[in-house]
């Protein structure tokens, strides 16, 4: 099973086993991470479960599709390495990803 390591504004890192399929949001909220709310359940039709992808994997993770852009633009602090973590799907290639929460959901 790929891991994924949620580290939060405060630092506070939350390793978990993703299953491979589901999506990243999925596995924060399986896991209780703190910081992810994902209000709309994965929709793409909110922007709180806003995440960094860390830079070392920005090309695994692929770029945000026009929706998912548009719903970013209610993020708070979007970076360039800005994705919401329910439009990203958990492969095999994401074992070790590294996101970071936001301080705060918009």
């Amino acid at each position: 099973m790929p891991k994924i390591t949620f580290i939060n504004a405060d630092g506070t890192r939350t390793e978990v086993d993703a299953a491979e399929g589901s999506t990243v949001m999925e596995n924060a909220i399986k896991n209780m991470v703190q910081g992810i709310e994902a209000e709309c359940g994965g929709a793409c039709a909110c922007a709180t479960c806003h995440v960094y992808v860390d830079e070392a994997w920005q090309g695994k993770t692929g770029t945000a599709e026009p929706m998912e852009e548009d719903m970013l633009d209610f993020a708070y602090d979007v970076k360039p390495t800005s994705r919401l973590s329910c439009q990203i799907k958990v492969t095999g290639e994401l074992d070790g990803l590294v996101v970071h929460v936001p301080e705060r959901q918009a």
